[in-house]
């Protein structure tokens, strides 16, 4: 692993040096590379393999991803496709594909549907890959800064809690005016048995990213949807009634347990556990969203320690 750190050029991408990861077997080429970038501020990371692109990932927060086409162990695109579903790897990350010769038409389309920026051949003009770089890293940043100073939670799209709480109060502003019901579903997601770790995979984080997505799919345009905290996803359901609630969390039960997750080749059935509070007229409730989304996380607690109880049990009335 080299790590260059020369700033000549750090002022036009701004903050500490943009770190570059770099997945070549060839070490001639990633030392090409880091003469030319080095003194243009990027530090650098190296891998020779895709499975050591995609561990580096995952503990490195990179800011590009250069990749030779012919890795190895697992090729290039491959690894784009996988970098692209790991949940903690940022969307906004660029991944540029490095070949030799000229590739065609539908290699480019191919490397683009993977989730490639760019597709460059050798020889490639490294003054050309250095000003690509420097103009996608300051789009990766300034789209980062926007997330973190923003209302959403960057690994799932959903609202996080400073999201979670302004639309709370929006939707209960509303629902007072109108006496209108609201349900908060609190979820948690678990792989169904022992978990073995084998440092690969984000275990924790696939399955939130399932949830994330399954919660998403079964939601209304009105209802707001926020990451809880490490593994725990809410729905903010107003004009929904207690029947409502419980289609609600059938068809997230539903998709999340009849459809395994796929680990390191291997099907793993998951299990779903939940927690909710309802007002039923929100105008006569005696507290507000931002409480009731607590509750239900208390709720979604005492449903892990008494899994088998019904969800009309479960529910708890404000």
């Amino acid at each position: 692993m080299a790590i260059l750190a020369t700033i000549d050029h750090a002022q036009d991408l701004q903050g500490a040096p943009p770190l570059l990861l770099l997945g070549n077997d060839q070490e001639w080429s990633s030392r090409s590379l880091e003469s030319v970038l080095g003194p243009r501020g990027f530090a650098t990371v190296r891998a020779f393999t895709g499975r050591q692109v995609l561990e580096l990932s995952r503990t490195t927060r990179a800011d590009a991803v250069v990749l030779d086409l012919s890795l190895p162990d697992v090729s290039g695109l491959d690894v784009v496709r996988m970098l692209r579903e790991e949940p903690n790897f940022s969307s906004g990350t660029p991944i540029i594909l490095l070949t030799t010769g000229t590739p065609t038409r539908a290699q480019r389309l191919e490397a683009y549907r993977a989730g490639a920026w760019e597709l460059l051949s050798e020889p490639y003009d490294v003054e050309v890959l250095a000003l690509k770089l420097e103009l996608f890293v300051r789009a990766k940043r300034e789209a980062d800064r926007t997330l973190e100073s923003g209302l959403l939670d960057p690994h799932t799209g959903l609202y996080n809690a400073r999201g979670i709480a302004r639309r709370a109060r929006e939707i209960g502003g509303d629902a007072a005016r109108r006496g209108a019901s609201i349900v908060c579903v609190a979820f948690s997601a678990k792989l169904e048995g022992p978990v073995a770790s084998d440092g690969e995979h984000d275990v924790e984080g696939l399955v939130l990213h399932r949830l994330s997505e399954i919660c998403r799919q079964s939601a209304r345009v009105s209802d707001v949807i926020g990451r809880l905290g490490r593994t725990e996803v809410v729905v903010i359901a107003p004009d929904t009634t207690r029947e409502g609630a419980e289609r609600i969390v059938a068809r997230v039960r539903s998709a999340m347990e009849d459809t395994p997750l796929e680990i390191g080749g291997h099907a793993r059935a998951l299990v779903v556990h939940y927690g909710m509070t309802i007002a039923e007229d929100f105008s006569a409730s005696s507290t507000d969203v931002v409480s009731m989304v607590l509750r239900a996380a208390g709720e979604l607690r005492d449903g892990r320690r008494a899994p088998d109880r019904g969800v009309l049990e479960r529910a708890a009335s404000v």
